[in-house]
C-alpha cells in the first residue's frame, strides 16, 4: 500500500484495506506495532487523508530480524532458496496417450469447477457464524445426498440453503458456466498459442485487458491489472523495466490479497504445456504469478503447475508432491504447511479428519488464501482414491474456495488418468463445453482445447 496513485480495486473500503493490509504485513514477517493497529481503529473510514498516512505507514514497516521463513519473490532468489530436484520421472507417453490426458485434464478441471461453483459461497463463508464445510454437509444431509455424488440441485430451497450459479445446478446443467477458473486457463492457452516461451507477465496483463470484462476478474487480480494500468507502471514498462520494479508494484500496491490463491487457479496449463517437465512449469508459473502475487502466493502457483506437469507421468500422490516441493522454498510457510498435511494424511482415517486439523491450524486464515487451499488440493487427491469424481467431490465437500480446488484436484486427476479412463458420471454432462465469457470466445470444446495444448506442448518441448 503506498499513498499515490489512490485506485482500489474495490473489494473493501480503503479503511478495510488497511486493516486486511495490517494481517498480511504480520502474516509475511513485517509486525504492525500496537499503536497502529490502534489507529486503524479509531480512523473513519471517509477519512482518506489519516487512512493514505496509515497505509504509507505500513508499506514502510520493517521486517522482523527473527522471521523463521525465507519467502525471496523472484525466480533466482526462489531458486537458490529450493532443496535438492526431486529423482527423475517417468519417460513422457507418446503423443497420442499425451493427447488423451490432456482431454482428461480439461474435463476434469471443468467438471471440479461446475461442481462447486454453486457452493462457492457457502464453502468460503459459511453461514450462521459456521465454518462452509459444516454448512455444506448440512445441506447435503438434509437432502439425503451425503456424501457428495451428483451436481447439487437447486430447488424451492435454493435461495435459502445460499446456492448460486443455476446454470451449474443438476437439473440445469448442460456445459460449464463462465469462470474465472477457466478463463484464465485459456487465456494461458492463447498467450502460449501466439508467443510460445517468450511471453512475459506484460503480455498476460495485456491479454487480460483485452480478452476479460473486468467484473470476472478478483481481489488480487483486480487490484494488479489496476496497477498495472496506472501511469506510473505503464512508465515503467515503456521504458522497458518490465522486471522486479514494476511487477514490484503491481503485486504489492494496495493489494493486501497477494498471497490468495488467484496464481494458483491460473496455474493448470503452464503444467499442461510443460507436462513431465516440472521445472519448466514452475517456471512459467512463476513468470504468470509474479506480478499479482508474493511469497506464497507465487509458490502455490509454482508448486500447483509442477505437480500438473507430473501428473502426466507420474500416478502415486506423495511423489507428485515431492516433486512440488522441489519448486519452492524449503523454508516457506506453505512448505512448512505440505510437510504438515502429508503427516495428517498418514494419521487421519478420513477427509474430515483432515479437515478438522486443517481448520484448527489455518482456520485464522481468508478463506480464499493460498496455503490453506493448497492443502485442501493434496487431501482431495489422497481421500479421492484415484478416481474423478470421487477426488473432486471431496475438494468441494471441503468448503473453502470449492470452485477453485475442484478445478485443481479434478485437472490433476484427469490428467493422471486420461480421458477414456475417467469413469466419470459428472463429465459427460458438460457435453464437452465451456461457454466462457471473453471477449472473441464464446464458446470451446474440451476436445479441441487438447488438441491446441498438443499442439503448444509439442512447440515447447525439449528433445527427448
Amino acid at each position: 500500500m503506498s499513498t499515490s496513485p489512490w485506485l482500489v480495486a474495490g473489494w473493501d473500503t480503503p479503511l478495510g484495506l488497511c486493516r486486511a493490509e495490517a494481517l498480511q504485513c504480520g502474516y509475511e514477517g513485517r509486525p504492525v506495532p500496537p499503536a497502529l493497529l490502534d489507529a486503524i481503529d479509531a480512523t473513519r473510514a471517509d477519512d482518506l487523508a489519516t487512512i493514505q498516512r496509515i497505509a504509507a505507514e505500513l508499506a514502510a514497516l520493517p521486517p522482523d530480524p527473527a522471521f523463521p521463513y525465507r519467502q525471496p519473490d523472484e525466480l533466482e532468489a526462489i531458486r537458490a532458496q529450493c532443496p535438492p530436484p526431486a529423482p527423475g520421472l517417468p519417460r513422457r507417453p507418446d503423443d497420442a496417450a499425451l493427447l488423451d490426458r490432456f482431454h482428461g485434464a480439461w474435463s476434469g478441471r471443468a467438471a471440479g469447477c461446475a461442481l462447486g461453483k454453486p457452493v462457492e459461497m457457502l464453502g468460503m463463508f459459511g453461514s450462521a457464524g459456521r465454518r462452509g464445510r459444516a454448512c455444506i454437509k448440512d445441506l447435503l444431509l438434509r437432502r439425503g445426498e451425503w456424501p457428495l455424488r451428483d451436481y447439487f440441485a437447486g430447488g424451492p430451497d435454493a435461495a435459502q440453503s445460499g446456492l448460486f450459479c443455476p446454470r451449474s445446478w443438476r437439473e440445469n446443467i448442460a456445459f460449464l458456466e463462465a469462470d474465472d477458473d477457466i478463463h484464465y486457463s485459456l487465456i494461458a492457452l492463447d498467450v502460449l498459442e501466439r508467443l510460445g516461451e517468450r511471453f512475459g507477465w506484460a503480455d498476460i496483463a495485456d491479454s487480460w485487458n483485452e480478452r476479460l470484462p473486468y467484473a470476472s476478474i478478483c481481489t488480487a487480480e483486480t487490484q494488479a491489472i489496476l496497477n498495472y494500468n496506472l501511469r506510473s507502471a505503464r512508465k515503467e514498462i515503456a521504458r522497458g523495466i518490465r522486471g522486479a520494479v514494476a511487477a514490484e508494484f503491481t503485486r504489492r500496491h494496495n493489494n493486501p490479497y497477494r498471497e490468495w490463491i488467484g496464481a494458483q487457479i491460473r496455474a493448470d496449463v503452464w503444467g499442461y504445456a510443460c507436462a513431465g517437465d516440472p521445472a519448466r512449469a514452475a517456471d512459467l508459473a512463476w513468470r504468470d504469478a509474479s506480478w499479482t502475487h508474493t511469497a506464497n502466493g507465487i509458490y502455490a502457483a509454482m508448486m500447483t503447475a509442477a505437480m500438473v506437469a507430473a501428473a502426466f507421468v507420474e500416478s502415486d500422490l506423495h511423489r507428485l508432491v515431492e516433486v512440488g516441493l522441489a519448486q519452492i522454498p524449503s523454508h516457506c510457510r506453505l512448505a512448512e504447511a505440505v510437510h504438515m498435511a502429508l503427516a495428517w494424511l498418514d494419521e487421519c482415517p478420513g477427509f474430515e479428519d483432515f479437515m478438522e486439523r486443517h481448520e484448527r491450524e489455518f482456520g485464522h486464515l481468508h478463506p480464499t488464501h493460498a496455503v490453506n487451499n493448497a492443502l485442501v488440493v493434496i487431501m482431495a487427491l489422497h481421500y479421492g482414491g484415484g478416481g474423478l469424481d470421487r477426488t473432486i467431490a471431496t475438494a468441494v465437500m471441503a468448503g473453502l474456495d470449492t470452485d477453485s480446488n475442484g478445478a485443481t484436484a479434478g485437472s490433476i486427476a484427469g490428467a493422471r488418468l486420461g480421458c477414456q479412463r475417467l469413469g466419470s458420471s459428472l463429465v459427460p454432462r458438460l457435453n464437452d463445453t465451456v461457454r466462457p465469457q471473453m471477449v472473441g470466445i464464446e464458446r470451446a470444446g474440451f476436445a479441441d482445447l487438447a488438441a491446441r495444448t498438443l499442439a503448444v506442448h509439442r512447440s515447447l518441448r525439449a528433445p527427448d
